[in-house]
């Protein structure tokens, strides 16, 4: 593996980068979510760098460290790729810094760096992140320290800031703070805001142009089922179906109602009309649980599953199909009002 002197600063680093405020306002958060605020007002959260200790030697997620697990389990051509970029930021810092010329490809590279060790506790143990409300833009082309919290942050260092909104919006537990690269960020959104879109537009399709299915797909998708019928206005159905797809429901997140929405939509006819007809024949006590965990068509007592998804394909299959029309014929009872 062989690397090239880096003798001035000429790092691929982004330009527009910043810490932002992870806000939802479908998350209770103090009552903070109704101002649209993370924390209170003129309050920061100010965290230390990760260090983890070991033998009594504590080492910092810096980011910056080439002997990192997370390096060492690269493959060869993404590890030697790493590295190499872990020792042009180093060098470049340590020029900054502490007017130190280091040679990438020097065997003792790492004997040599004053400030940047992993276990300088002297250096690291200083370095914190101040994040609130407010954005905080770093410039980690021209300002060191911005630099060292960009490459920490990306390590993983602070654990109040996510690594990009895609992880913020993954996490289980929501953080307070992401990272903001411009481009990345406005991506990860415009994800969101096409499925949502895509949705929109089928539901629109199924509005112009077949309001059985229309029907069926709001049964399927809506908790309260039961109340919509044949006779139901498709302008209600398509008004409970937007309220879903834009998060206005009882599902918030509108990636999520907008990615179940369309495979509802994807579903046949058959098998959407057979899952809005578990779902109700459960609400009138036709289908019901036993105390076996099982489901029973409770006239024939009759097992046809372990939960609905078991009981469409029992009722899918030909043989079945006496117990489908005695289910049909008084669920379409209520569907025809």
């Amino acid at each position: 593996m062989s690397f090239t002197k880096v003798e001035k600063r000429s790092l691929n680093t982004p330009k527009k980068v910043s810490i932002k405020s992870y806000f939802n306002p479908n998350l209770e958060n103090m009552g903070l979510e109704q101002y649209g605020l993370v924390v209170h007002d003129g309050v920061y959260h100010t965290e230390q760098l990760c260090c983890i200790e070991n033998n009594g030697i504590k080492r910092y997620v810096t980011g910056l460290n080439e002997f990192a697990p997370d390096v060492k389990k690269l493959p060869e051509k993404e590890r030697d790729a790493k590295i190499l970029d872990i020792r042009k930021t180093v060098a470049a810092l340590e020029a900054d810094l502490a007017a130190n010329i280091l040679d990438t490809e020097d065997p003792e590279f790492w004997n040599k760096v004053k400030l940047l060790r992993p276990d300088n506790d002297e250096f690291w143990g200083k370095i914190e992140l101040r994040a609130g409300n407010d954005i905080l833009y770093l410039d980690p082309q021209s300002n060191p320290y911005d630099l060292i919290k960009l490459k920490a942050i990306e390590a993983g260092g602070f654990s109040i800031v996510a690594k990009s909104l895609e992880d913020a919006n993954n996490m289980s537990k929501p953080p307070k703070f992401y990272l903001d690269r411009y481009e990345e960020t406005v991506s990860t959104r415009n994800t969101s805001r096409k499925l949502r879109n895509k949705a929109l537009a089928e539901l629109q399709k199924l509005y112009d142009k077949n309001s059985v299915k229309l029907m069926y797909v709001t049964k399927v998708v809506d908790p309260g089922s039961p109340q919509y019928t044949k006779t139901t206005p498709n302008d209600v159905l398509y008004e409970v179906l937007d309220d879903y797809v834009n998060g206005n429901s009882f599902q918030k997140d509108q990636e999520k109602a907008a990615e179940h929405f369309l495979s509802v939509v994807k579903l046949s006819m058959e098998d959407l009309k057979l899952r809005a007809l578990v779902k109700d024949a459960t609400y009138y006590k036709e289908i019901a649980p036993k105390s076996d965990g099982f489901l029973y068509h409770l006239a024939t007592s009759t097992m046809i599953g372990r939960n609905p998804e078991d009981a469409v394909e029992y009722l899918k299959n030909p043989t079945n199909d006496s117990i489908l029309k005695e289910l049909l014929d008084v669920i379409e009872l209520y569907w025809n009002k």
